[in-house]
């Protein structure tokens, strides 16, 4: 029997990170379905597909071939099979990424591979519909938060981190665009599933939000 801890929010939230960390705390596998889109979305920016284009988007995304790999527990993103971890964290990515997830041919075309992974192995998975459409049995649902310019804050510092430093308004108004687009996009839209526990992450560091998270999964029965 597989145990499955779904993930939601917007972005920014800390998802991924408090993801990753939960899943080796508890031998977990971790699935990062936003890698995943991102990885679609890169594909369609090589091919220079516009954001607005969805018949070009559903006709494209289907040449574009999205596996993961585990080593030494880290995931590993392969874009017909090119290692593409290091390419798919831009925000240029990620708009695109937000736009293209809104396309039914992009999304039926990852459901099948992350439904087979949380059959087949315990996994933490994060994403904006993780517990509302690809894993609505999930034995724990979770919805983080935070306001929007506490996320757009840790992404600038993030992007300054890496060498690459943005601007903060404009990062908060990407933020706040995307969080539009991804709530009332028709298909799959974010949202918080009635049985997910909410967990603001605004004035909580991360090891108080892996031990908040923890807790919840001991009161479920996964630990």
């Amino acid at each position: 029997m597989s145990y499955n801890i779904a993930i939601d929010g917007p972005a920014g939230a800390g998802k991924s990170t408090i993801a990753k960390l939960l899943a080796k705390k508890l031998g977990y596998v971790y699935v990062d379905t936003g890698a995943m889109y991102r990885a679609i979305a890169l594909y369609l920016l090589r091919e220079k597909v516009r954001p607005g284009d969805t018949e070009a988007i559903s006709r494209t995304c289907m040449e574009a071939e999205v596996t993961l790999l585990y080593q030494d527990g880290e995931q590993m993103v392969l874009l017909n099979g090119e290692n593409v971890n290091g390419l798919i964290r831009t925000e240029e990515v990620g708009n695109m990424a937000s736009n293209a997830s809104a396309v039914p041919a992009v999304r039926a075309r990852l459901l099948q591979l992350q439904r087979d992974l949380a059959a087949s192995e315990n996994v933490i998975m994060d994403g904006r519909d993780i517990g509302t459409c690809v894993l609505p049995d999930a034995d724990v649902k979770l919805f983080l938060t935070a306001g929007s310019a506490v996320r757009a804050r840790r992404r600038y510092e993030e992007l300054l981190a890496k060498g690459t430093p943005g601007s903060f308004e404009q990062i908060e108004k990407d933020i706040i665009e995307r969080d539009a687009r991804d709530r009332n996009r028709e298909i799959s839209p974010l949202r918080q599933a009635e049985d997910a526990c909410l967990v603001d992450t605004s004035d909580m560091d991360i090891p108080q939000v892996v031990d908040t998270i923890l807790e919840i999964c001991r009161q479920k029965g996964c630990i």
